[in-house]
């Protein structure tokens, strides 16, 4: 089955004022997982107060790091040549790894400021993180941008006609959607029936495994991007075995002599 992707990026226009799919997506996904997040932190006795403070810390990371990895591992000699474009992210263009870099970054900044254990929250927040990467993937799709490598069928695939082509692609940002969301099942489930006999920071750590193992794979059925089009990876391959290396060492090392938190 093919599908004839011709869809405007643009939502609706009010005058001067434009507004995006992506940056839309983008909002529900921030909310999706704010609004859940707190549930859990209510579930857990977590303090609300902890959670709003660390939201903002949270989402200034995520975009100013998302927006750096993009630059930075994807375009660097782009961005330098026009950089006012640097600020329009509602275009697209953010990193999942540069992302991630700066949620964690965030987060040692607010533990911090607030003196709070490291330990204490990883894994509480982790668990609604693939939310928001599930919808700035669809975002992602509706711009016609991260676009997949030709489908090698005629009959199936996606083909993106605002790239004026003709012929069909891989979905992968849809593929990477459909990774965040089994993901974020697969962490909530555990969440909801495992929690309290889980060690400290063992969510964060399979978050990480999944989500970075995923994006290898799914890396081979992308579009090149980046500097390193002549080697064997992808960027986003490159990067992703650093995670991947160390969600495995934890598990290999540290996670059967840690004590559960319900203990």
């Amino acid at each position: 089955m093919v599908f004839e992707h011709d869809i405007s990026p643009i939502l609706f226009e009010a005058g001067p004022l434009e507004v995006r799919w992506y940056g839309l997506f983008f909002a529900v996904g921030l909310v999706l997982a704010y609004l859940l997040t707190r549930w859990i932190f209510k579930r857990e006795k977590y303090s609300a107060t902890h959670l709003d403070s660390l939201a903002v810390y949270l989402i200034i990371g995520l975009i100013v790091g998302a927006r750096l990895g993009h630059i930075i591992f994807y375009n660097l000699e782009y961005f330098l040549a026009h950089p006012l474009e640097i600020f329009q992210i509602w275009n697209g263009g953010l990193a999942s790894h540069g992302a991630a870099i700066g949620v964690f970054i965030a987060y040692l900044i607010w533990i911090k400021v607030h003196k709070v254990k490291f330990t204490k929250y990883p894994d509480a927040l982790v668990i609604c993180f693939p939310i928001v990467a599930m919808f700035v993937r669809i975002g992602n799709f509706f711009n016609s941008e991260i676009v997949g490598v030709k489908s090698g069928c005629s009959e199936c695939g996606v083909i993106f006609r605002r790239l004026g082509e003709d012929f069909p692609r891989h979905p992968a940002q849809l593929y990477e959607a459909v990774l965040s969301l089994v993901i974020f099942v697969v962490l909530f489930l555990l969440y909801d029936k495992y929690y309290k006999k889980t060690p400290a920071l063992f969510f964060m750590f399979l978050y990480m495994f999944m989500y970075f193992m995923g994006r290898f794979f799914i890396e081979f059925y992308k579009d090149l991007q980046g500097p390193i089009e002549s080697m064997p990876m992808t960027m986003g391959q490159l990067l992703s075995i650093l995670p991947v290396l160390l969600a495995l060492g934890y598990f290999i090392f540290v996670y059967r002599k840690q004590k559960v938190r319900g203990k």
